[in-house]
């Protein structure tokens, strides 16, 4: 059975791991790319239900993980494929979930589940193979921990640094620091094919450490839980902004650095995640459809969101929101910044670029994989801000 803290109980079969796990009830809009959401480390602490109603059936392969193991909490889907029909493929899904022990659960009604999770909010649960007592489960699912103020950064991250270099023929130009607060295999490999040696570094380093890399460019990842319990990661951006030297950043790493510049997080009702949000670029009007993971966003500072001009953005014929102030500037620490992107389809703040600072920094993925791949050129502006900072006098 799935329990949620609501008290909502639903009955289907277990398959993976036998058993029980507990974390936060979360959906996947994704119609593909199943072994990557799994592997991501962003999903540390949660279950993650599947929208898309058949699940498995590529099966697992040893190319398309994001990370060394599978990080989900637990797994909902509506039907597990019976079979895998993929020439890739080296085990089912339920073989790997079984050996890394994650419990799991088939359930007919994951529309309704969804529709729960859209109007009440993303909330504690618990999938169990073994416990027979609704009532003594949901007990449990109260006591547990919520995402709000979780530090999980500490838990995904590299124990050790580590280097990923160009691929042979493609020379070395720009050395990344890349502060792993859960960072998955395919961003170090799109900067590595874009001439990026990327030193990958726990997500404690402080400043000092590194600055001590002598990167031209330092890059925070995207990561699970509470940026609000992140202070170390905060710190240590501050202190590479104070440095001046080139700052990316993406998902939790936007989130540090909206910290950082002295904005505040909230947690979503239900966050974003999925790979078909919509995401406007400011700047362009160009409407990006992007790949996200997150349940906690950056909240826009008074003097943007006072400002009472236009709202609207024309997108073909039809005027989409944009937060009131959302293109206004505002001041930080570190001079002015705007916010650069925002979500068409609730309005939240999706980017945030520094005006008078090389940084940069983007609440959703364009390293994604299996895609969409609109946003990869984030990498080809890394390159660009860190070329015109050597060029500087």
């Amino acid at each position: 059975m799935l329990v949620l803290e609501d008290g909502t109980v639903i009955r289907g079969k277990g398959f993976g791991a036998y058993g029980e796990s507990f974390g936060e009830m979360v959906f996947n809009t994704g119609m593909t790319g199943y072994q990557e959401t799994l592997t991501d480390p962003s999903y540390c602490g949660q279950i993650v239900a599947m929208t898309a109603p058949h699940i498995g059936n590529t099966g697992i392969n040893d190319d398309d993980t994001e990370s060394h193991r599978v990080w989900v909490s637990g797994y909902v889907v509506r039907e597990p494929s019976r079979i895998a029909s993929s020439w890739r493929s080296r085990r089912s899904l339920e073989a790997e979930l079984k050996a890394q022990g994650i419990t799991a659960i088939a359930v007919p009604g994951t529309r309704a589940l969804t529709m729960r999770l859209r109007e009440h909010g993303a909330m504690r649960a618990a999938v169990s193979t073994v416990e027979d007592n609704p009532q003594r489960l949901l007990e449990r699912v109260l006591a547990s921990p919520g995402m709000t103020g979780a530090d999980l950064a500490r838990i995904v991250t590299t124990p050790h640094p580590y280097t990923v270099t160009p691929p042979s023929g493609v020379p070395t130009r720009y050395r990344v620091a890349a502060v792993d607060l859960g960072i998955k295999n395919n961003t170090p490999r799109n900067m590595a094919q874009r001439g990026m040696e990327v030193r990958v570094l726990p997500a404690t380093s402080t400043a000092g450490e590194i600055l001590a890399t002598d990167a031209d460019g330092v890059f925070f990842s995207n990561g699970p839980g509470d940026p609000a319990a992140a202070g170390y990661a905060v710190a240590a951006m501050r202190g590479v902004l104070e440095a001046g030297v080139p700052v990316f950043g993406i998902c939790f790493g936007s989130q540090i650095l909206s910290r950082a510049i002295g904005l505040d997080t909230y947690k979503l009702r239900y966050g974003h995640r999925g790979v078909n949000q919509p995401v406007m670029d400011l700047a362009t009007g160009r409407v990006y459809i992007t790949s996200h993971n997150h349940g906690f966003a950056a909240a826009l500072p008074p003097e943007a969101t006072e400002f009472s001009g236009n709202t609207g953005s024309r997108a073909g014929d039809a005027w989409v929101h944009v937060p009131p102030g959302a293109r206004q500037p505002f001041s930080t620490p570190f001079g002015a910044a705007a916010v650069s992107h925002v979500n068409l389809n609730d309005g939240v703040v999706e980017g945030i670029r520094l005006l008078d600072q090389p940084a940069f920094a983007v609440q959703y993925h364009p390293e994604a994989a299996p895609g969409p791949h609109d946003a990869v050129d984030l990498f080809d502006q890394f390159a660009e801000l860190m070329e015109h900072n050597h060029a500087a006098p």
